[in-house]
């Protein structure tokens, strides 16, 4: 039988407290970090929740079909289905531009490609305001791409299209949605 070997355990002993040491250390750092979820109940400082706040936005008319698509989604994730605000505390102007391209072309028998796929990209700008005092809140912009199957039937195509543009402005709505309760939280803190 013999003797463990005195430098392996002072080493062992060693980087057990190193390991300790850290583990401390990393748990105080992660005790001083605020994080709270953006849509929770807890109050904003101005008293009202994230959810009321994004509840009492007033989405401006649009024009296009696709814009309608994005403003539609907007009221429908702000209210929770409830619709738009009897009384809303914020006014929200969006302008949505609509950019398609053909993604692929294919070589057929003639002269001429055909294109086989194609994307659709929203961008949508945005202007929040508070109603009472017209103060702008935020400003941003956000885009995002949709791609779809171009058929060769010209009404097959143009419904792809369609689809594509559904998408991208569902998936925009909440790319919008996200930025704003964002921008809403931070003016919070700074109105407070």
């Amino acid at each position: 039988m013999s003797l463990p070997d005195r430098e392996k355990t002072e080493r062992s002993g060693l980087l057990r407290r190193i390991a300790l040491a850290s583990l401390i250390g990393s748990l105080a750092m992660v005790s001083a970090c605020t994080v709270r979820p953006l849509y929770s109940n807890a109050p904003l400082s101005t008293g009202s929740t994230a959810n009321a706040e994004l509840a009492s936005i007033a989405v401006k008319p649009v024009k296009t079909r696709y814009a309608q698509q994005v403003r539609n989604n907007l009221v429908f994730g702000f209210g929770r289905g409830a619709g738009e605000p009897a009384s809303p505390l914020y006014s929200l102007d969006l302008s949505v531009a609509e950019t398609v391209e053909s993604s692929a072309l294919v070589q057929v028998g003639t002269d001429e490609d055909e294109p086989t796929a194609g994307s659709v990209t929203l961008t949508a700008s945005y202007t929040l305001s508070d109603m009472k005092t017209g103060v702008v809140v935020s400003v941003g912009k956000r885009a995002i791409t949709s791609s779809f199957d171009r058929p060769r039937q010209e009404f097959a195509a143009y419904r792809a299209q369609i689809d594509a543009e559904n998408r991208a402005a569902r998936e925009l709505a909440e790319a919008l949605q996200l930025s704003i309760a964002q921008d809403l939280v931070r003016h919070g803190k700074a109105a407070s």
